[in-house]
């Protein structure tokens, strides 16, 4: 199947509802919830083409070190903060009204609005007992909710290429909306591929199935809005994850200090006069 560059009018070249700002050098969606959802309801509605990127620490520091998922996130329609140090960077920057928007909540927020637009749902990725569990706690809690389609993903490499059958299945549902869980940035790589043969947004919320089916816990309200997440995760699964968040958060800072004191340094210049 020929690719072509996605048409998304959200796509931060072509203006977007939402301001963007940077975060480490790369593009990051200034928004809420609310107007996260609303853009993304708008744009499923209309079958535009693109996806969105929901973006932590792990994610942008990957990006900032590999040109391939840098031009993926640049390519996007939404690129929103996840992460809270992603919210608390863009308020550094000026943008007061950011605010985390989390990859669970947002699923959850935008099958909401979904089933109140009669937006048209599928879900991808996961196994198959997770994607039964999955559609039964969301028909329970969004009865209206129009679930056109979910599928089991297979093992895929971190850059998979279109199977123009998969391709078919989805683009016959009549999907609006595809969430998809494949972790990052595998699922990164599958929506900037699969949304050119698509009339649908594609969302990549990682663990949100896991989550909202209740086979993987949640960190507390207040680990979450203190920026402490990555440090519940860590302590249920070690193993996995130290040498992630110990070189990611590391990295992040530094590059974050970086970025700071190259600002500093051109304000200084524009400040300071050259002699004749």
């Amino acid at each position: 199947m020929q690719l072509e560059q996605p048409t998304s009018l959200n796509s931060p070249s072509r203006g977007s509802a939402l301001s963007w700002g940077q975060v480490i050098g790369l593009p990051v969606s200034v928004g809420n919830m609310t107007s996260v959802c609303g853009a993304i309801i708008q744009q499923a509605a209309a079958r535009l083409k693109g996806y969105v990127c929901v973006a932590n620490v792990h994610m942008l520091v990957t990006a900032r070190l590999d040109a391939s998922l840098r031009q993926v996130l640049e390519r996007a329609s939404l690129v929103v903060s996840d992460g809270t140090p992603l919210a608390w960077q863009l308020r550094r920057e000026g943008f007061a009204n950011a605010e985390q928007v989390r990859g669970p909540e947002l699923m959850l927020e935008v099958c909401r609005a979904a089933a109140q637009a009669d937006v048209a749902v599928y879900f991808y990725g996961g196994n198959q007992a997770l994607i039964g569990e999955l559609q039964l706690q969301l028909q329970q809690r969004m009865p209206g909710l129009r679930i056109v389609g979910a599928e089991a993903a297979p093992m895929l490499p971190v850059q998979p290429e279109v199977d123009a059958a998969t391709a078919e299945r989805i683009r016959a549902s009549g999907a609006q909306i595809v969430f998809v869980a494949l972790g990052c940035p595998k699922q990164e790589y599958w929506m900037q591929a699969y949304s050119q043969h698509l009339d649908a947004v594609l969302i990549g919320v990682g663990q949100a199935f896991s989550i909202t089916a209740g086979q993987l816990a949640e960190a507390p309200r207040w680990m979450r809005d203190h920026g402490l997440e990555w440090l519940f995760r860590l302590v249920n699964e070690p193993r996995r994850l130290w040498r992630r968040y110990l070189v990611t958060n590391s990295l992040f800072i530094g590059l974050l200090a970086w970025d700071t004191l190259q600002k500093l340094w051109k304000r200084q210049e524009t400040r300071v006069p050259h002699s004749p």
